[in-house]
């Protein structure tokens, strides 16, 4: 059981963890502070609920091989500002762990109502990625922290209108005081809902079982504790000039070296550990038992078993060596953990109050080490496989017993279908957001032309002329810079050269320069190009570009005029009096 996470995890760009890690927080709503003083029960709630959000999902747990450590679970460190239950998870290669988690913690948060739980990587908030084509506007990497939650069941998004920049805190009681407020729109939950309805289905059609042969040692290993296939292939594939030399002597693994006899065994495993296997060619030791290569079957299923032992040896020899495992046992380490955080209060040993929250510690430790055992087990491999090995075992323990066949390994070379098939979904995906853009754009379009005595000056959005001209220059501009279209009837000289400047400068990308000549303009002066060279503080350009327009759109009382033609040209026209009080 994991104790010593600390409040980093908050830290989305942590150099300490691998890339390929996805992070997640519960926060109940018992833990927020609702006066200065502190629950004094809040450990023993957060230790209750850590147990029941155990029970709940080792059902879906309990046969999942995970790539690389468990899903696990720890209490916060003391100096969090919002005790929680906290926890990390490196997926490597297998991204199918990364959203059998989120699936997990939607199904958490279904069953327990009153939590409110955060879920991110290494890139950010990867479930805005997967809703990119649903979100609102506003929302950025920027301005996303804080806000992205999953409660209910359902993903919140707390919304920029009502916390402009939100602290953990401010956003955990607006989710409990108005939540039906950061509900996050139907298109985005259908988009989660589609990519996590594949689950729990898609968790057990990950496993993939195959027949191998290996040494005794290693089928000791695998017999006992399934789970640490992880550990061989996270060896295996991992592997450097190194740990190599160790796979060269086979020393653990491998003692009798040629004359050892290989067993035929099924080993579970994820589907992107065996993909890690079979596709990386790896020439067996030359102390290592392989069979003749006549039965094709037969030799295939030694390759991959010595692949495993190698890894295995790889593994074993680099942890052993390092030192990677500490001393003494979990409840030691727990033990530690819970006086270094003040659990015992200062209390002597052998009091009686001491002796009741020690009861306590050790109570919650026995129910929450049958889920960690997993997790036990993938920190601690070397000791347990030296308890494992200690143990009598022989080849005639694994003779005359049934092996089922492989199972059918063709996804692992037809995977291009599924990868087209997430791609043209994504295309689809694209093709009605912009579907609905263009509707959105041709129909303010069409409000804009409409005639101004039915223009509703209340309506009109100051910001759209900044915008439009944007993309008129854009719609304007070829490779070699921005042009003035040839059909342009109706447009004075003056204008046209207006026109010519106005991109010359958005070309140039000049905008406070842009700025600065729509203020001459309108002004009157042509000796524009002449101070050029000016040296020019930047200024607030979309206020001054619309302020310039208006100002020059008034001055023509409703006559034709630059200001009005550009506007024209680009779909524009304002309502008469748009000129007064702005």
């Amino acid at each position: 059981m994991e104790t010593n996470f600390t409040s980093s995890i908050f830290s989305q760009n942590s150099s300490k963890l691998p890339d390929d890690t996805v992070f997640y927080a519960i926060f109940p709503d018992f833990s927020l502070p609702v006066s200065k003083s502190p629950n004094p029960n809040i450990t023993s709630l957060l230790q209750s609920l850590h147990l029941q959000i155990l029970t709940t999902i080792s059902p879906h747990t309990t046969h999942y091989i995970w790539q690389h450590e468990p899903f696990t679970l720890s209490l916060s460190s003391p100096s969090s500002t919002i005790p929680h239950l906290q926890g990390n998870l490196r997926f490597g290669d297998n991204l199918d762990d990364e959203w059998f988690i989120v699936f997990l913690l939607f199904q958490i948060s279904l069953a327990f109502p009153s939590l409110s739980i955060r879920v991110w990587d290494t890139d950010g908030e990867f479930l805005l990625i997967e809703a990119a084509f649903h979100l609102p506007r506003w929302i950025n990497p920027e301005n996303s922290v804080n806000r992205v939650f999953i409660r209910r069941g359902e993903l919140h998004i707390v919304p920029k209108s009502r916390l402009s920049s939100p602290s953990l805190l401010d956003s955990l009681q607006f989710l409990v005081n108005c939540g039906e407020e950061s509900k996050a729109s139907e298109s985005v939950q259908l988009a989660l809902r589609n990519r996590l309805s594949q689950y729990p289905e898609r968790a057990r059609r990950n496993v993939h079982r195959v027949r191998v042969r290996v040494p005794i040692s290693v089928a000791q290993v695998l017999k006992h504790e399934p789970c640490l296939i992880s550990r061989a292939v996270e060896g295996f594939y991992d592997r450097d000039i190194d740990s190599m030399k160790y796979a060269a002597k086979m020393e653990k693994f491998l003692s009798k070296g040629t004359a050892e006899e290989l067993v035929l065994v099924s080993v579970a495993m994820s589907r992107a550990m065996y993909a890690q296997l079979v596709q990386q060619t790896f020439q067996a030791p030359k102390c290592y038992p392989m069979p003749n290569r006549s039965d094709a079957n037969v030799y295939m299923e030694a390759e991959v078993g010595m692949k495993i032992a190698c890894g295995f040896e790889m593994m074993y020899q680099q942890r052993l060596r390092q030192g990677l495992e500490g001393k003494g046992s979990t409840w030691d380490a727990f033990k530690e953990s819970l006086e270094r955080s003040g659990y015992f209060e200062g209390l002597l040993p052998g009091s009686k109050e001491y002796r009741r929250l020690m009861e306590n510690a050790k109570e919650y430790y026995r129910k929450s080490s049958l889920f960690s055992r997993a997790s036990e087990m993938m920190s601690a491999p070397v000791r347990l496989m030296d308890e494992i090995l200690a143990l009598p075992h022989s080849t005639d323990d694994f003779k005359g017993q049934q092996i089922p066949p492989s199972d059918d390994d063709s996804w692992l070379y037809n995977g291009e279908d599924e990868l087209n098939s997430a791609l043209q979904e994504r295309q689809k995906e694209m093709e009605l957001y912009d579907l609905k853009q263009k509707k959105k754009q041709k129909s303010e379009l069409d409000q804009d032309a409409g005639p101004s005595s039915g223009s509703n000056l209340d309506d009109f959005d100051l910001g759209n002329i900044s915008k439009t001209m944007q993309a008129f220059v854009h719609e304007m501009s070829t490779y070699e810079g921005a042009e003035v279209p040839e059909n342009r009837h109706g447009i004075s000289n003056e204008a046209s050269q207006f026109m010519k400047m106005t991109l010359l400068m958005l070309t140039l990308k000049k905008a406070h320069h842009l700025t600065w000549i729509l203020n001459l303009w309108m002004q009157g002066t042509s000796n524009a190009t002449e101070d050029m060279d000016d040296e020019f503080t930047p200024v607030d350009v979309d206020v001054n570009l619309v302020k310039s327009f208006l100002d020059s759109f008034a001055s023509q009382q409703g006559l034709p005029g630059p200001a009005s033609n550009l506007l024209g040209l680009m779909g524009v026209q304002l309502p008469q009096d748009a000129g007064k009080n702005k």
